[in-house]
């Protein structure tokens, strides 16, 4: 945003939705210290590139969309980016917007998470 003026908007995709309550905090946060450029969580079998925290330190992130267990893209998921839930949290970007948010946007900076 430059004022109220948006310069720039960026494809998302939120936690999935139980009992009509999505997995997604909303709310007012800071991007945290934590980030970095790829991981891959056993458990739910799926990883993804370019991570920064803005949730309990760690917890919940914005990061691109999955990767497999092998570094690949998962290309079912990435068709749900901006259009359905899919995440189980955290803020699913492409690949180029969240290498630029790790990159560039620094901790402590402001952002709201709000439902449709």
């Amino acid at each position: 945003m430059s004022g109220k003026k948006p310069i720039y908007t960026m494809l998302s995709t939120g936690g999935g939705y139980h009992k009509n309550k999505s997995d997604t905090p909303t709310g007012t946060y800071h991007i945290q210290h934590e980030r970095g450029e790829d991981f891959y969580n056993q458990k739910l079998k799926e990883g993804a590139k370019y991570y920064v925290s803005w949730k309990d330190h760690g917890v919940y992130l914005f990061h691109s969309v999955p990767t497999k267990s092998d570094g690949t893209i998962n290309k079912e998921e990435t068709r749900k980016l901006g259009k359905s839930p899919g995440s189980h949290g955290c803020i699913r970007l492409s690949i180029p917007d969240s290498k630029w948010v790790a990159k560039t946007v620094p901790a402590g900076t402001k952002i709201v998470i709000k439902d449709n």
